[in-house]
């Protein structure tokens, strides 16, 4: 069985606003496992970056967070000195986002920037050497990521590099660290679909050499085949996770069917077909409701929604719920 390295339980985060503070993520808990692909499912504004940066340690000092477990590996994140916890997430976290020239620095080209990244235990020789000791390991790196034509990458700006390889340089440097655990936030936002592929494929393929990687995304058509598991949230509130192949399937909670029925509706439906969605609209953080969030827009609720429903195990299959779609009984 894999070990589990990154658990999560029972995470909050408030954010200070006008109204006061209020709960982004609501006791959200999420578990990755040793060189599993993990997928975060969830609207925008669900709460998913928020996520990331908490577990990264992206933290402004606004922010509240509580939680009954914050771990990496044998490390409690919440406990650890601001020092010690840059050094463990620096050694073993990597992140990567959604638009990867956003953050590679404009004024640089791409073989300086990746240079920086090489850490010094992986360069050997002399002092005079350790530069050509760098662009060794950056041409491998990006040999890694699928680029060949290293020398050419290398020598141009961020501007001028498609989406894609932009995207693969990104990841590059994410690696040099051999990070155990990688996050992906929505890496292949308005790609190509063949651009698209070749990133999926790559995140295949590291999570295959041993890495870990947690696949945060809004949209079910994205999900990687090799994608494991997969949880579910909705205004900050975990709606349901588990193994992939089984959500995708029999889902338990309203709110992973309506996903589901949403990203299928391009494949399946006939032209003019009525789009199916939830009705109302997501909430905003100055007027979430009580209990579960998902009430006001789903079908089945009841008195009981107004309570905040506990998190139930079936097996492998997780879910909060109090109505769950189970054995059928809301097919009507």
């Amino acid at each position: 069985m894999s070990q589990t390295l990154l658990d999560i339980r029972n995470l909050t985060i408030e954010l200070q606003t006008s109204s006061g503070l209020v709960k982004v993520l609501d006791k959200f808990s999420l578990q990755v496992a040793e060189g599993e692909i993990h997928t975060l499912v969830g609207e925008s504004g669900s709460g998913k970056s928020l996520l990331a940066k908490a577990v990264m340690g992206f933290i402004n000092p606004r922010w509240k967070i509580t939680a009954d477990r914050l771990w990496w590996r044998h490390y409690d994140l919440l406990a650890l000195s601001p020092s010690l916890r840059r050094l463990v997430t620096g050694r073993d976290m990597a992140m990567i986002f959604q638009n990867p020239s956003s953050y590679l620095d404009p004024n640089s080209k791409v073989g300086d920037q990746l240079r920086e990244t090489i850490p010094a235990s992986e360069l050997k020789g002399i002092y005079l050497r350790r530069k050509a000791s760098r662009t060794v390991r950056a041409e491998r790196l990006l040999h890694r990521v699928g680029i060949k034509d290293h020398a050419a990458v290398m020598n141009s700006y961020p501007f001028e590099l498609s989406d894609g390889i932009a995207q693969k340089v990104s990841i590059a440097m994410a690696i040099a660290y051999n990070p155990k655990l990688l996050i992906a936030d929505e890496p292949t936002t308005a790609m190509e679909p063949g651009t698209r592929n070749q990133i999926y494929r790559l995140l295949a393929k590291l999570s295959s050499q041993g890495m870990s990687i947690l696949m945060i995304t809004q949209d079910l058509t994205s999900i990687i085949p090799e994608s494991k598991r997969m949880s579910l949230v909705y205004c900050g509130q975990l709606m349901e996770t588990g193994p992939t192949e089984k959500l995708m399937t029999e889902p338990y909670h309203p709110y992973t069917r309506a996903m589901l029925e949403m990203s299928l509706y391009n494949q399946t439906s006939a032209a003019k077909t009525r789009l199916p969605t939830l009705s109302g609209a997501i909430p905003t953080l100055q007027h979430m409701p009580i209990g579960c969030r998902l009430g006001p827009r789903c079908p089945y609720a009841r008195k009981a929604c107004i309570h905040q429903p506990r998190l139930e195990k079936s097996r492998q299959h997780q879910y909060a719920c109090h109505f769950p779609l189970i054995e059928g009984n809301r097919d009507d």
